[in-house]
C-alpha cells in the first residue's frame, strides 16, 4: 500500500468519526454535563438558602429561649412571692390563734382564781366561825349571823 493512500484513508475515517461524534455522541454528553452543572448550581443555591434559613431559625430559637427563660424567671419569682405571702398569712393566723388561746387561757385562769378566792372565803368564814365558837365556847349559828358572815366574806 501506498503511504499517501493510507494517510488519506485515515483522514477520511477520522473526519467520519469526528462528524459522527459531533452529531450523535457529543450532544448527549454536553446535555448531561449541562444538566449536572445545573443540578450542582441548584444544590449549592439550596444549600446557601438552607444555611441562611438555619441561621434565621437559630436566631428565632435563641430569642424564644431567652423569652422562655425570662418568663420562667418571672413565674418563679411570682411563685416565691406567693409562697412568702402564704407563709406570712399562715404566721399571722397562727399569731392570732395563739393570742386567742392565750386570752382564753388568761380568762379561764382568772375565772379559776375567782372561784378559788370564793372557795377560800367560804373556808375562811367557816374557820372564823369555828374559831369564834371555840373562843366563845358556844355554838355560833350561821343562819343567825349570815349578814355578819357575808360582810366578812366581802372583806376578805
Amino acid at each position: 500500500m501506498n503511504l499517501n493512500a493510507t494517510l488519506l484513508a485515515q483522514i477520511v475515517v477520522f473526519a467520519i468519526l469526528w462528524w459522527f461524534t459531533m452529531k450523535f455522541v457529543w450532544p448527549p454528553i454536553t446535555k448531561a454535563l449541562d444538566d449536572r452543572a445545573k443540578k450542582v448550581a441548584d444544590g449549592l443555591a439550596a444549600a446557601d438558602k438552607a444555611k441562611f434559613e438555619l441561621a434565621g431559625a437559630n436566631k428565632r430559637v435563641e430569642e424564644q429561649l431567652a423569652q422562655s427563660r425570662n418568663e420562667t424567671a418571672k413565674l418563679l419569682s411570682d411563685a416565691e412571692k406567693r409562697a412568702q405571702a402564704i407563709v406570712d398569712e399562715a404566721k399571722r393566723r397562727a399569731e392570732e390563734e395563739g393570742a386567742k388561746i392565750v386570752s382564753a387561757a388568761k380568762a379561764e385562769a382568772d375565772q379559776q382564781a375567782i372561784q378559788a378566792r370564793e372557795a377560800l372565803r367560804d373556808q375562811v368564814a367557816v374557820l372564823a366561825v369555828k374559831g369564834a365558837e371555840q373562843i366563845l365556847k358556844r355554838e355560833v349559828n350561821a343562819s343567825v349571823h349570815a349578814e355578819l358572815l357575808t360582810r366578812l366574806k366581802t372583806e376578805l
